[in-house]
């Protein structure tokens, strides 16, 4: 989970690292009753990169100007993102730009300082112009100068780097974080550093320790349309698609050849979610049923969802817990669906309620008191089919997926 530029500003001011005075921008008219003086910049607070490019980012020195600038970032998508908040910064003057962050290695698993003399890189692709330190044991600020020193700074310059440094480290632990960066960090004439941009990527198996960002993570969750997805997840999570069949997986495997399985069938996946990890959004421990009757709800609620695939594979814990889950759902299912109406309007009923089909593959000796339960389950409701064959699962649910075709009486 990524944070905005104005959230990493507040972080970075509130640890000691030196930013610019601003002003967060909900509204054009804000611009009226600005506090820092002019010139400022407006910033549109996206998560896509490259927003100068693109226009995202204005240099002006009225009110009239910021107000008209700020009417134009508002309405202008940046990798189809539209802002909701412009970041208002002083104008700031720079003579040099170095590049910072501390970067969980899952290689040597430790924390990585990492320097370099230029801005606006990617630290993965730098290659020899990128400086690392490894940090091997107790963190000390040995590990920061050793960092400076590489970079070839002297002097001021390299006790102000390295302060920043300690800075961002002792951030980058408090928040259990992967990755904290300020790109660029600009020198003066001074010798006085400023950090002009900064980009956070926090541990989404962290979230559950620290209240804030479980704060953070709910209203993330609810900009994107409610759902609890995140799109740009790498580690497979939850992809947020927009077919009509929902996948529910306890293994990133599992999902990953479910989702393929469906495509090649001739379906439209829709969001998956991987039932073997904690939502962004639990800030307290859960079991695999919660999470799955969590699962479950997302997907219904997504009115594009008309069929969940369901794929269990192995060994997971409370296996007849898992059955009633399931149970619960189709029988609420059901039930909803004789409320809503009832005789030949059935079908209308159900499409009109946004009630979705249920296939449920289980492999897995553990399964058995589960898989004959639901199996008995099918029978009584249409609402729910049990297989335990993949390909078979994955056919019954781009069948289901597909419309119906009506007769005209």
């Amino acid at each position: 989970m990524d944070l905005l530029e104005y959230q990493v500003k507040e972080w970075f001011g509130k640890i000691g690292i030196p930013v610019l005075p601003s002003q967060r921008i909900d509204h054009p008219t804000d611009l009226k009753r600005l506090k820092i003086r002019y010139p400022i910049v407006l910033k549109s607070q996206v998560y896509a990169g490259e927003r100068a490019k693109a226009g995202g980012v204005r240099f002006v020195e009225t009110t009239i100007d910021a107000i008209a600038a700020a009417q134009t970032i508002f309405s202008l998508p940046i990798w189809g993102e539209l802002p909701e908040v412009l970041l208002a910064e002083s104008h700031y003057v720079s003579q040099q730009e170095l590049y910072l962050a501390v970067v969980l290695d899952t290689a040597v698993c430790r924390p990585v300082l990492l320097g370099c003399n230029e801005a606006d890189i990617d630290w993965e692709l730098a290659g020899e112009k990128m400086h690392h330190v490894v940090v091997e044991q107790e963190f000390s600020p040995f590990y920061a100068r050793r960092l400076a020193l590489k970079m070839g700074l002297q002097g001021t310059l390299m006790q102000s780097v390295s302060t920043v440094v300690e800075k961002l480290y002792r951030l980058f632990v408090q928040k259990d974080l992967d990755l904290v960066e300020i790109n660029p960090l600009a020198v003066n004439n001074s010798g006085q550093v400023m950090a002009l941009n900064g980009k956070v990527s926090i541990n989404e198996r962290a979230i559950g320790r620290h209240p804030d960002l479980a704060d953070i993570a709910v209203k993330i969750a609810n900009r994107h349309n409610g759902s609890l997805l995140k799109g740009h997840l790498g580690d497979w999570d939850g992809v947020e698609l927009h077919g009509k069949i929902g996948i529910l997986g306890n293994g990133t495997g599992s999902m990953m050849a479910t989702l393929d399985l469906v495509t090649s069938a001739g379906g439209k996946p829709g969001s998956c979610l991987n039932l073997r990890h904690a939502f962004l959004t639990d800030i307290s421990p859960t079991t695999f049923c919660d999470r799955l009757a969590k699962g479950l709800n997302i997907l219904a609620a997504d009115k594009s969802i008309q069929v969940i695939l369901i794929n269990l594979l192995g060994s997971v814990p409370q296996a007849e817990e898992v059955a009633d889950i399931i149970t619960n759902f189709v029988q609420h299912d059901k039930s909803a669906a004789k409320s809503a109406g009832s005789g030949s309007h059935g079908s209308r009923s159900r499409r009109e309620s946004h009630l979705p089909r249920l296939v449920v593959r289980i492999a897995g000796s553990e399964f058995n008191v589960a898989k004959d339960f639901l199996a008995t389950l099918k029978t009584q409701s249409d609402a729910l089919i049990v297989v335990e064959n993949l390909d078979e699962a994955v056919t019954e649910a781009v069948r289901l997926a597909k419309p119906t075709a009506h007769k005209k009486v």
